[in-house]
């Protein structure tokens, strides 16, 4: 059995047990969360939800919070003297899904 969710901007395809590193989320650490699956399938076949399957919802628990590796970001321009050197991080929640179901 699996599942698609919606988080961040994204879409995961998900199953019982998967650790995975989505945008921030505004939740503790140990703490449950819930996702409204956008798609469903299991033995029996494939429900697609309009926008989302009703009565069906993804449990995880928030693992932990981090930054991911750094990315150096380089501005150069020819015939000038203009140069410029930045780098980030970007924050993620590590998840781990817990339950698919009612």
């Amino acid at each position: 059995m699996y599942a698609i969710i919606k988080t961040g901007g994204k879409q995961y395809k998900v199953q019982v047990g998967d650790v995975l590193d989505v945008e921030k989320l505004e939740v503790e650490a140990k703490k449950k969360v819930e996702f409204a699956p956008l798609m469903i399938s299991d033995e029996k076949g494939a429900q697609v939800g309009t926008p989302e399957v009703a009565g069906v919802k993804v449990v995880a628990e928030v693992v932990e919070h981090g930054k991911g590796d750094k990315l150096n970001i380089f501005v150069y321009k020819k015939k000038n003297t203009h140069h410029k050197a930045q780098g980030h991080r970007q924050p993620y929640t590590k998840i781990k899904i817990v339950s698919i179901g009612k």
